[in-house]
């Protein structure tokens, strides 16, 4: 990825269309996190590739590429949403998340392992906790790669999917 990412500094089209590629489900997992309209989500999206194609130039380290992107996305997000938020039009429903967005993960409870559908422990969550538990456990970012693409400090992070956990815990063992 780091390859592509220079190739595309200096002005490859090619390689910057495939690092897009590389990325897309992953942003638009992260949006659904944030947002439940799917017009408002493609725009979210279709603006944050705008805007990293007009500034990967200013991208310091190719290796922060995913990160980076995924900072322009949530700043997107956050401007829409308060764009927004007067219409009450981003009240968060998971009922409304696209199934398609979320993989499977593994919960243990008391009683074992239980598959249940990724969009479903969302919903249990606060809303401030649904974007860093799809970057963490969906995405598979650090804390530390959270803490900086939400600008909070990384104990906040880890504290709020602690917290997560146990709301998690206790829904499941209802």
């Amino acid at each position: 990825m780091e390859q592509l990412v220079k190739q595309a500094k200096r002005g490859d089209k090619e390689a910057f269309i495939t690092l897009i590629e590389g990325q897309k489900e992953t942003l638009k997992r992260i949006a659904y996190a944030w947002l439940k309209d799917e017009e408002d989500i493609a725009d979210v999206i279709q603006d944050t590739i705008l805007d990293a194609y007009e500034h990967i130039g200013q991208l310091k380290k190719a290796v922060y590429f995913r990160t980076w992107i995924v900072r322009i996305l949530i700043n997107n997000c956050t401007r829409l949403y308060r764009k927004n938020k007067k219409h009450a039009k981003f009240e968060i429903s998971a009922d409304e998340y696209g199934e398609e967005c979320y993989s499977s993960v593994q919960v243990e409870n008391h009683l074992g392992h239980t598959d249940v559908e990724f969009h479903d422990l969302l919903r249990a969550l606060p809303k401030d906790s649904r974007a860093i538990f799809q970057m963490y456990f969906g995405e598979q970012f650090t804390t530390a790669e959270i803490a900086k693409i939400l600008d909070m400090n990384e104990n906040t992070v880890k504290s709020r999917i602690h917290r997560g956990k146990e709301e998690l815990r206790r829904q499941i063992d209802r």
